[in-house]
């Protein structure tokens, strides 16, 4: 039976600038959990899974972004957002040992322009409740959920702003390994390298321009004292 992705309302007063995000907002978001809750999400997308011999994107990549993002908007989603969600990332737990993967996450941007390297980041959280019928989620959540609510129906997934973590490195990791799968895309040359920097936050800002190939001497040609 195929589930679906179920996004609660925000918990804070006033609600998180997030949750929902402004159809329109440049952010990047990432969503991940369980494989068995997501493959509940989409039960006829196959996968390929081979540690020696890896594919980007999954094949799930892209219907997960779009469930992703119809969830949080709702009746307010834009009817072309394909022309707007670009999978930037995604992230495949392996099984110790083992060619299977038992964690999926992907990565997409909404309305990011191609060159913002640190753009604000969204992360969403799979919780899985049918196997602890609610459990793990009633514990680590700052709220109480009732099973019977998602139990053979729904897959509950929650933003940071609702969690009890604070997510406070979420934007420059998320942001760090899409510029890391940028750079194993398009190899390892000098602006490559720079947006990995900014990715990872030493750089905040876009990409400064080169002004010099070789460090100048000084006016005396003579190397300055210490």
């Amino acid at each position: 039976m195929v589930h679906s992705l179920y996004i609660p309302p925000c918990l804070s007063t006033p609600n998180h600038h997030h949750h929902p995000p402004p159809v329109h907002k440049s952010l990047r978001i990432q969503i991940e959990g369980p494989l068995v809750s997501i493959q509940k999400l989409l039960p006829n997308v196959p996968w390929h899974v081979d540690v020696c011999n890896p594919i980007f994107p999954q094949p799930a990549a892209r219907k997960l972004a779009e469930l992703t993002y119809r969830a949080l908007h709702g009746n307010n989603a834009l009817p072309d957002m394909e022309s707007h969600l670009v999978v930037r990332d995604e992230y495949l737990g392996w099984i110790h040992h083992k060619n299977e993967i038992d964690y999926y996450g992907v990565t997409f941007d909404n309305n990011v322009p191609s060159d913002e390297y640190f753009p604000e980041v969204l992360q969403i959280n799979i919780l899985e409740i049918e196997a602890d019928e609610g459990e793990y989620a009633n514990e680590y959540l700052p709220f109480t959920i009732d099973p019977a609510d998602y139990i053979g129906k729904n897959i509950l997934a929650v933003p940071r702003c609702c969690q009890k973590r604070k997510g406070s490195t979420d934007r420059k990791r998320v942001n760090g390994l899409v510029a890391e799968r940028d750079v194993i895309r398009l190899g390892m040359d000098r602006d490559v390298i720079m947006k990995l920097l900014v990715g990872h936050g030493v750089y905040s800002t876009k990409i400064p321009e080169k002004r010099f190939d070789i460090v100048p001497r000084p006016p005396t040609g003579q190397a300055p004292k210490e």
